[in-house]
Parts: structure tokens; C-alpha cells; sequence
């Protein structure tokens, strides 16, 4: 602003202005609402003639023209929006749904981690393909192990090994690669949910190369249901054990399921970096730490093994089935690679005899330069200590301790040279590198798996073979299977489907048994129900891609021999845990048979129930139900009488997942979701009251059963698979009668009467028929026979105090009066008063609710024991042992602890210990009787008060029953006919 145009109180006090620019802008501020009125009402071509008409604007006069409605536009045209020759379209109507919103979201489905791009490798696909078609050169294998033993980072290792990956930033090189872990919850907590399969050429210490597809697995208590899912696709098992924790309960779980299938093992003691770093244990005491890991693995499979022929050979480093590794700091080695490092300075020695020299009691004399057994003798130590544990301790103190020029002339003598930038690293990623460098590459891994595990065409696929494929052990079929034989008939294994990065669909994941699998190819898919009486359960799919799988990228094959893994895209509408698929033309449709389905480690009893916030998104709810069915293994879902739909898993982490995945993967709605409940069972603790009889609805029938509680052992074995129905797998009813007798000491009438197991999750039950000939029609007995099972089942499934399994349980049926007439005794009258006799003879045998029980085990230092012990007690648990891990400051808590009381105890344990107690296993361990009487009325419960001990089954029988929408009370009088309830309360035996 001019000041000299204004004084000092803003005044204008400049020359006058001219006459028309003051009438200018009196007509513009003064009449202002006149000319915005005039504006709107004249048309688009008016005010262009008038913008352009100087005189007309100067005057600012008004225009009096008559403007019609029809002309009048308050808006600019399209053209003049859009621009000319942009196509407009106008709809009356809305033609978008109103739940659909105008401007989408963008929808970020960034859960699973998948590269766009297949990294760089250090060989070609070619030589990988040209491999596949070799079965000798391939091998199948898991990495087991407990949770944070180191086995997705040894896998990662590997990949390391035969991958380029891009250069990390410098803030994450610190951190674990974790490449096989894609979900998002894997990477946020460490933690692997799921198998994921890698497919690496690699080479043994002769420079042969062998494709080793290798499947990491789980290592967390509530997902060891994935490691029962890698036993159909693996050949052989490799554990990974702590060095410094040793065996865990679930490694222990872990091994019993190899046995129990069949499977080799390899020992990976890992993480011998902790020995020196954490523990700085001394190698004469580093060597008794890693030998007695090594033993506590020998005696637990020496106990668990069944079989006394030796098939289990001791696991030792001198056969080569065991590896010394540490994840962490990049290195593996076994004796035999070990003795390679000493052969490249002294060419004469013998590699092999030597490697036998370097465990055990076997010392070595520095002075005479001789082997002995003689540990007393002076300037003698121990040949692992002196030639493989002195080497590793001098090269970490080195590198931990010395500058650059004393680090650089000794690894010199190790034939080492480093860039002077690497000098310049961490001590970690030094440490790193150094070892990497001189251990080298994986041949110790491979010479064990070349070893101890066999290849698909030399026994692997056999053990698959016989041990669940369902159809007759020979055929053409089956001998091209055991031979791996891509000429002969295909033959594909499925057992796990793999969510799709934007969880749209599924793959199928699959052990090619015998023949090529293209793609393009129509073939027949039959799911694990599938039966030569019942074909329902069969699709007709076209196989539209193929890839192998290689975690975080797929590589697109055209075919898949025999003996490989194949993921498999357009056959998952038909699958929900195991399929088989088939070639068409390739069987006849009677010669078609399934693979069993699986048998997981570990029992959901953990459940929630959930529905959506919005109702009218149901089905929405519903569909992600089915995906989650698909993608987790072992999970169950229900729907209850009162409509809630409920979700069963292993425990307070796997619900945690599954229930992130329903969010946000598979439905993208809200969801409400119930506090967490257990799943109980019901028993019995005597035999049936009295003889309680029930009628069929046409007064035709009657049948009467008694119940009774049945061996533990008994129902284990039958949990076991240890005894079989006749019928199936080769069982035949003198084979089962024959094992009641030897082992049970059951006389022949009653092993020979056996009708049953039930029901068919468990099987914990048996059905007798113990009705004598002359007094019942064994003929018509014949005829109902399939109706009674189905009746039976149906009670063992849903038993009467609260909808829940019956377990341990044996029903006889001692009396049957049947009709002559068979329209009379049809299966819709048998099967309900099936159903009824059973429920009435369990009601009368002083019934019990039973409670799954939680085995933990604690890691935890000497201070905190206390603190875990007085949390375990408030939660109806016991504490069972206290030990201390040798060689550590540490002690390992184990017990058992309620499932309904378990909620929220992993974080209490956290929190009360500050973080020093781990929680290394919570799995299921058995069934437990809840104290009291389910049926006593006479329990009364209060608001806001803890019941008693004694009525602790009753509370739990009722609030069960109200939450699945039944009535208060389970009574006897619904399953008793009205005839036998009048003469039970005329003798006093039934209450009014």
C-alpha cells in the first residue's frame, strides 16, 4: 500500500478518481444482489454476447428480456465439463446395489506375502526339471522340531545357499530372514502356522547334485496337526533340537508320530553357537551338553519304538544321521565335512575312518599323536574336543575379540580373505560370514538325507502305499506307485490346500504317487468320503495351472513326475482336508480307492462361537467357515440347535489365527465372537441301574440296554488304531475277537458279539450284541443290525447331559422282541429307539461330564518357579515336576491345567515373570471326570458366585445346555417309555 495516498488514520487523501470507475463500482458492490439475480436468470448465450459487449457492460443496465422456463441452466453442459467427444451416459435409475458403496475401497490384501518375481538362482530351472524326472535323485523331507529350536531359519540357510535374494535393508539385516513364513501373522510374531514347501537342488561333498524338496513345518504346540499333514508328503523327518533346551514334549509328540508312520529320522542339533556365547561353557563341558541331547533323543525313541529288530537305528554322528548346525551364525557341519577340512591340508588321511575317530570316548594324544581310549593319560583329550570344538571356540573368540589385524593374519591360516568392508560389520553379520566361509556349503545335510533317507522310487512312496491307500496292496497301480513310475497310471496325493495370495481360492498341494501330472487334463477327484457304494463324493476337474511351490513365488511347470510336489490350481471346489485324484480314462470306476484320511496330532477342545455384527451377512459368515475348514487342518465347525455357529481348534492361538483369517481374509465383515469355552465328554462311572426297556413309535419293537464304563486301555487302543471293526484294513471279527482274548482276557461269546465302535471321530465305545439264541430271533437281530449301529452312533456323537461325546463307554443290548414282519421293524423305527436305549441305559449308569485337561511345560529361570506354581493352582491345576535343565540356569515346569481355566494363562505367566518364562508346549492330555453330580438338583447357583466343588459338573451341564439353546435339565424321563416310568415310580426307583 502507497502511505503517502492515506494518513495516518488510513484516509484517503489522494487525487480524486474519475466519475465512471466510482459508477463501475457502485453498480458492482451496491447492486450486487441484482446482478447475481440477473445472472441466473439468463441463458448461457445472453451472457456471452454480453461479456463481449463493452458498452452494455459499462452502462450495467439490466436486461428486461423474457427468458423461458425451457431455456433457463443452472449447470454447465457435459461437453463443457468433460471436454468435447467424451461419451456421457445418463440413467434415470440406480443401477448400483444399495449395499455396493458408490466409491469402493481400496482393498488391500496384503495378509500372505508372495514375490511378483521368481529371485535369481544359482542354477538353471532346467537342471532342476531335468532332476525332477530322476526319483533316485530326489528327497521328500520335513523339518520338525519344537518352537524356536531354528528350523525356519536352517531352512533358511538353504535357500541362502542356491537363492540371490535382493540386498535387505540395513535396519532388518540384523533380524531373521523367516523366508518360507508368507502369512502376516507369521511375520509379526515369529511364529510358523503352517507347512511350506521348498524345492532346492543341493550337493553332497562328492559334488553330486540331488533335488531335495524340503516342507517346514510348525513348531508351536496348537499347529502340530500341520506337522501330521508333512507326514503324507515327506519321506523322512529331520528334528531340529536346541542343543541348549534338548527334548521337549512337543519334539517328543513329534517322534512318536514318525514311529507310529513309519518314518526315518535325521537329528539336527542346532544352535551350538549358544554353548559358547550364552552359556561359555568350557568344550570339555560343551561336549557332555551336546552328547547328552543327543541321548535324550536315543532313549525316548528306544522307549516309544514297538519294534525290537533294530528298524530304528540310534541316531550318532558316526553313522552320519546326525548334524551339528547354528542357525544363526550360518553354519552346519558333520564329523565326516569336518574330517574334509583337515584332508585339504593333509591329503594322505582317510576321511571316513577318521570321522569315526572323532566321537565317543576317544581321546587324542597330542604328544605321540595317537588315538587311545585311555582318558588318564597325559597331554590326551578327548579327538571331538581337541579337533572340532577347540577349531569353533578359537575362530568365535577371534572374531569377538581381536581387531582387524590380528583377525586377518588368523584367518589367514584358515585360507580366509575378507574385504576390508567386511571388517567393518557388526559383530553378528562378521561372525557371520566368517563361518560361512569356512564350514562352507550343505553337504553334511545332503550326505545324511543321501544316507538315511530313502527316495521315493527306493521305499519312500511304499510306506504311503501301504500304510493309506485304502484300495488292495497289489495291481499294476500299486506297483507303479512304489516305483515312483511317471509312465504308469497317475496317482496324486492331495492333503493340504493353500489359501491364494488375495484369498479368493485355494490350491491344491500334491504328492504325485505314480505318472505325470499335466496340465490341461481332465481328472477325477475324490474327496476323503469317497467309497465304491457311495460316489457322491467324486468331481470331474480340469487341472487349468501348475507350478512348484516354492513358498513366497511359484514357478508354472506344464508337468509334474512322479516323486515330486506339484501345486495345483482348479481342483479345490471339490476338497476340504484329503482327495485323491485319478486320471479318468486311465481306471475303471470300481478299481478307484482313496488315500485315508489323516490322523492329527493333538484334539481340538478349544472352541468359540461366533456370528456376524450385521445378520443379513450370514452367508457371508457361512462361506468363510467352509475356507476356514479348508485352510486350517484339524479345526471342526458346527452349528448348535440355538443356530450359533462354533469353532473348535487345539487352543488360544490357533483361534486367535483362525478368527484373523475369518476377518480379514475370507468374509471382510465384523464378527462377534463368544468368550472361549472347552468341549466336554460324557461317561459313566457304573453298569446301568435296571433294565430299562424302549419301544419302537409302532409298539412293534423293544429293545433293552444296559451300559457300562469301559477299560481305559481298551478305548486307547481303539484311539490308537491298535485294534480295528472287521472289515477294515484286513480286520476280521476273528482277528478282533483274538485280540480281546489275548490281551483282555474277554471270553470268546463276548469278543465274538462286538458290533461296533463309536463314534466315528473317536471310536471310544463299543456295541455289543449279548443276546442269547434261544431267546432272540438272531436272524431279524441280523437285519437290524446296521439301523442299531447308526442309532448308536448317533447317541455316541451327541450324548444326553449336554449334546457332548460319549467316551469310555461299553452298551450291551441284552434283550431284543422283534417283529416278524420286516415293514414292521424298518430302519426310521429302529435307529430313534436305538438312539433312545442307549441315552435311557447311560442316564441310569450314574453318568459324569468329563473336561479336557492341558499338559504344560515351562521354561523358566530359578526366581519365577514360585510366581508359576501359585498361578497354576488358582487355575484348578497341579504342577506335576520341577527339574532343572542340565548344564543351564534354567528349570522346566510341567503339569496339567483345565482347558476352561486356561484362557489368558500363557499372559499371566508372562506378566507375573517379566517375560523370563517361556511356555514350550500346551497340548491336550486327557479326559478328566469334572467333580459332582450333573443331575443332582439340588445344587443352586448364584449371580457373581463361585460354586463349589461338588457342583461344578452341574454348573457346567446347565450353563451348556442354556448357551446351545436346550433345556436347563438332561432327565431320564424323555428316552423312557410312559409303561416303564408308571412302574418305576410305583417302586420308588424314579423320583416324581
Amino acid at each position: 500500500m502507497d502511505e503517502d495516498l492515506y494518513d495516518e488514520f488510513g484516509n484517503y487523501i489522494g487525487p480524486a478518481e474519475d466519475e465512471d470507475d466510482e459508477q463501475v463500482q457502485e453498480s458492482y458492490v451496491g447492486n450486487s444482489d441484482h446482478a447475481d439475480d440477473e445472472y441466473r436468470h439468463q441463458t448461457p448465450d445472453q451472457g456471452l454476447e454480453e461479456s463481449d459487449n463493452i458498452e452494455q457492460e459499462e452502462n450495467n443496465e439490466p436486461s428486461m428480456a423474457v427468458v423461458l422456463h425451457e431455456d433457463k441452466r443452472y449447470y454447465p453442459t457435459t461437453e463443457e465439463v468433460y471436454g468435447e467427444g467424451v461419451e456421457t451416459l445418463l440413467q434415470e435409475h440406480d443401477a448400483q446395489d444399495l449395499s455396493e458403496p458408490i466409491i469402493a475401497p481400496i482393498n488391500t490384501t496384503t495378509y500372505i506375502r508372495e514375490e511378483k518375481n521368481a529371485p535369481e538362482i544359482k542354477y538353471s530351472w532346467e537342471w532342476q526339471a531335468s532332476l525332477m524326472n530322476l526319483p533316485d535323485h530326489i528327497r521328500n523331507v520335513a523339518l520338525v522340531g519344537n518352537i524356536h529350536h531354528g528350523k525356519t531359519s536352517f531352512l533358511d540357510l538353504l535357500i541362502n545357499e542356491t537363492h540371490v535374494l535382493p540386498v535387505r535393508d540395513r535396519s532388518k539385516q540384523n533380524e531373521q530372514l523367516r523366508y518360507t513364513d508368507t502369512h502376516v501373522l507369521e511375520q509379526e510374531r515369529g511364529v510358523t502356522i503352517k507347512v511350506s514347501p521348498m524345492s532346492l537342488v543341493l550337493k553332497n561333498s562328492k559334488g553330486k547334485s540331488f533335488l531335495v524338496n524340503v516342507m517346514d513345518t510348525p513348531g508351536h504346540s496348537n499347529f502340530l496337526d500341520e506337522v501330521s499333514v508333512a507326514s503324507r508328503y515327506v519321506d523322512g523327518f529331520v528334528l531340529v533340537v536346541d542343543v541348549l533346551e534338548g527334548l521337549l514334549t512337543s519334539t517328543e509328540q513329534i517322534i512318536s508320530h514318525a514311529i507310529r508312520e513309519g518314518l526315518p529320522l535325521i537329528l539336527v542339533v542346532n544352535k551350538i553357537d549358544r554353548l559358547i556365547l550364552e552359556l561359555k561353557l568350557p568344550p570339555n563341558e560343551a561336549f557332555y551338553k551336546i552328547r547328552y541331547c543327543i541321548d535324550q533323543v536315543n532313549n525316548f525313541i528306544n522307549k516309544v519304538s514297538p519294534f525290537k529288530n533294530g528298524k530304528y537305528s540310534p541316531l550318532s554322528p558316526i553313522t552320519g544321521n546326525v548334524v551339528f548346525a547354528s542357525s544363526t551364525c550360518n553354519f552346519m557341519f558333520s564329523l565326516y565335512t569336518f574330517a574334509l577340512k583337515y584332508k585339504e591340508n593333509s591329503p594322505e588321511i582317510d576321511a571316513k575312518a577318521f570321522a569315526k575317530r572323532l566321537w565317543g570316548d576317544i581321546f587324542y594324544n597330542r604328544v605321540t599323536r595317537k588315538f587311545t581310549k585311555n582318558h588318564q593319560a597325559k597331554d590326551s583329550k578327548r579327538s571331538f574336543e581337541h579337533f572340532i570344538l577347540e577349531p569353533l571356540y578359537k575362530i568365535f573368540t577371534h572374531t569377538l575379540e581381536e581387531e582387524k589385524e590380528g583377525l586377518e593374519e588368523t584367518l589367514a591360516k584358515l585360507n580366509i580373505s575378507l574385504k576390508p568392508a567386511t571388517y567393518r560389520l557388526d559383530v553378528k553379520p562378521l561372525l557371520q560370514t566368517i563361518c560361512s566361509l569356512f564350514f562352507g556349503d550343505s553337504s553334511a545335510f545332503v550326505n545324511a538325507l543321501c544316507e538315511h533317507i530313502p527316495a521315493p522310487s527306493q521305499g519312500g512312496s511304499s510306506r504311503i502305499v501301504q500304510n493309506y491307500y485304502t484300495g488292495p496292496k497289489d495291481g499294476i497301480e500299486i506297483e507303479a506307485m512304489e516305483k515312483s513310475d511317471s509312465e504308469g497310471p497317475l496317482v496324486v496325493h492331495i492333503a493340504k490346500l493353500i489359501s491364494t495370495p488375495n484369498a479368493s481360492g485355494f490350491y491344491a498341494l500334491g504328492r504325485v504317487m505314480s505318472g505325470t501330472l499335466n496340465k490341461g487334463v481332465p481328472v477325477s477327484v475324490l474327496g476323503e468320503n469317497y467309497s465304491s457304494y457311495d460316489t457322491e463324493d467324486m468331481q470331474e476337474c480340469v487341472v487349468s495351472d501348475l507350478w512348484i511351490y516354492q513358498s513366497r513365488y511359484k514357478v508354472p511347470v506344464d508337468g509334474v513326475p512322479a516323486g515330486n510336489w506339484a501345486l495345483i490350481g482348479g481342483v479345490d471346489p471339490s476338497i476340504v482336508k484329503v482327495a485323491t485324484i485319478f486320471m479318468t480314462n486311465q481306471f475303471p470306476e470300481e478299481g478307484m480307492h482313496i488315500f485315508s484320511p489323516i490322523k492329527y496330532i493333538g484334539q481340538p477342545v478349544f472352541k468359540v462361537a461366533v456370528e456376524p455384527f450385521n445378520p443379513s451377512e450370514l452367508p457371508k459368515l457361512l462361506d468363510g467357515l467352509r475356507n476356514i475348514r479348508k485352510s486350517y487342518s484339524v479345526v471342526q465347525t458346527k452349528a448348535e440347535e440355538s443356530g450359533e455357529h462354533v469353532i473348535i481348534g487345539t487352543g488360544e492361538l490357533y483361534m486367535d489365527c483362525i478368527l484373523y483369517d475369518l476377518r480379514n481374509l475370507h468374509t471382510n465383515i465384523q464378527i462377534k465372537v463368544s468368550d472361549p469355552v472347552a468341549k466336554f465328554a460324557e461317561t459313566c462311572l457304573e453298569t446301568s441301574a435296571i433294565r430299562a426297556y424302549t419301544e419302537t413309535p409302532n409298539k412293534h419293537n423293544k429293545i433293552t440296554v444296559i451300559a457300562e464304563p469301559l477299560d481305559p486301555d481298551i478305548a486307547a487302543d481303539i484311539e490308537k488304531g491298535i485294534v480295528q471293526m472287521a472289515g477294515a484294513n484286513g480286520w476280521t471279527s476273528k482277528k478282533v475277537a483274538k485280540f480281546f482274548q489275548e490281551k483282555y482276557n474277554w471270553d470268546a461269546m463276548s469278543a465274538l458279539s462286538i458290533w461296533d465302535f463309536g463314534p466315528e471321530s473317536a471310536k471310544e465305545n463299543i456295541l455289543q450284541d449279548d443276546t442269547l439264541p434261544d431267546e432272540v430271533d438272531k436272524k431279524a437281530m441280523k437285519a437290524i443290525r446296521e439301523s442299531v449301529k447308526q442309532g448308536f452312533k448317533w447317541a455316541m456323537r451327541d450324548g444326553p447331559l449336554c449334546d457332548e461325546p460319549i467316551l469310555n463307554v461299553k452298551f450291551k443290548i441284552i434283550e431284543a422282541e422283534l417283529s416278524e414282519d420286516p415293514s414292521q421293524r424298518n430302519s426310521s423305527q429302529i435307529i430313534s429307539t436305538a438312539r433312545r436305549a442307549c441315552y435311557s441305559a447311560f442316564l441310569l449308569a450314574s453318568p459324569r461330564l468329563m473336561e479336557p485337561l492341558y499338559f504344560f511345560e515351562i521354561i523358566v529361570n530359578y526366581d519365577s518357579v514360585n510366581f508359576i506354581k501359585s498361578i497354576v493352582d488358582r487355575r484348578r491345576g497341579h504342577v506335576d515336576m520341577d527339574k532343572p535343565i542340565s548344564g543351564t540356569p534354567l528349570r522346566i515346569i510341567t503339569g496339567d491345567i483345565p482347558v476352561i481355566d486356561s484362557v489368558g494363562f500363557e499372559t499371566d505367566i508372562r506378566v507375573v515373570t517379566q517375560g523370563s518364562a517361556f511356555i514350550s508346549a500346551l497340548v491336550f492330555y486327557k479326559w478328566s471326570i469334572v467333580p459332582g453330580d450333573p443331575l443332582d438338583k439340588s445344587q443352586i447357583f448364584r449371580p457373581l458366585e463361585v460354586s463349589p466343588t461338588f457342583a461344578m459338573a452341574r454348573e457346567f451341564v446347565v450353563k451348556t445346555r442354556r448357551r446351545k439353546g436346550l433345556s436347563d435339565e438332561p432327565t431320564i424321563t424323555k428316552y423312557l417309555d410312559e409303561s416303564l416310568l408308571e412302574s418305576l415310580k410305583e417302586t420308588g426307583l424314579l423320583d416324581e
